[in-house]
């Protein structure tokens, strides 16, 4: 059953993804508030259509939508890629600068003013995501990053990377550690999706004027810590 509800969504969601794209295309010609919209779109669309197979979500704490912050997101999954746009309300992305490459995609990434990064510039990069992360910032833009810098599979260490903090310093806004679950029932680099709901924890923001020693142990601590918690308890134990 697996097999098969995977198959449908993944037919469902990509062939709708193509349709969204097409038809939204001329809006890359108006203001860039709409195309947030899209993206938002985007995601309650992937958020229906996730029904298919079995998967749902809870969420706990606030996400502070009505304030300007940076969301540190635990990155287990394709899942908080396309959702959170949608549940957090189009923030600004932390991207590969590989992603602006797609066709027609990579336009819409570059219209709602995500911030791209390009690893091998080193820390020239870090200045353009300074840069990018001042100029979003005068905008009332929130933002979201990945601390670790790709996804991690369940159970897997990977060093938090000192980006996050470039935005930290750089913007004086506060941060909001995020920690979830999606990795069990949408796993990194598999086209089957497993039933079962998705835990996502908004955490207690890091406020401004802390170092960068003190800044990343305690996101690092309260991601860490929240997670040995989730992952004690795994969402899905249906593999059929």
């Amino acid at each position: 059953m697996v097999y098969i509800r995977s198959f449908i969504f993944n037919s469902v969601f990509y062939i709708g993804t193509a349709i969204l794209v097409l038809v939204m295309g001329p809006l890359l010609l108006l203001p860039p508030f709409l195309a947030r919209y899209i993206a938002r779109f985007w995601g309650w669309m992937a958020h229906k259509q996730l029904y298919i197979v079995g998967i749902r979500q809870r969420d706990y704490g606030d996400r502070h939508l009505e304030k300007q912050v940076i969301y540190a997101v635990k990155h287990q999954s394709a899942w908080e890629t396309i959702i959170l746009s949608w549940l957090l309300h189009a923030p600004a992305f932390v991207l590969k600068v590989e992603l602006l490459r797609l066709p027609v995609v990579g336009l819409f990434f570059i219209k709602t003013g995500c911030i791209p990064v390009n690893r091998a510039d080193g820390m020239r990069a870090l200045r353009k995501m300074r840069e990018a992360a001042l100029k979003l910032a005068e905008q009332g833009r929130s933002m979201l990053i990945f601390p670790q810098g790709t996804r991690v599979p369940p159970g897997t260490r990977k060093p938090y990377e000192i980006g996050v903090f470039a935005l930290y310093e750089a913007t004086g806004l506060p941060v909001v550690p995020v920690a979830l679950n999606s990795g069990h029932l949408w796993p990194r680099n598999s086209w089957l999706k497993y039933p079962g709901t998705i835990d996502i924890h908004f955490l207690d923001p890091i406020q401004p004027g802390l170092t960068r020693k003190q800044f990343m142990a305690k996101l690092e601590t309260q991601i860490e810590s929240k997670m040995a918690v989730i992952e004690a308890s795994p969402p899905n134990n249906d593999r059929r």
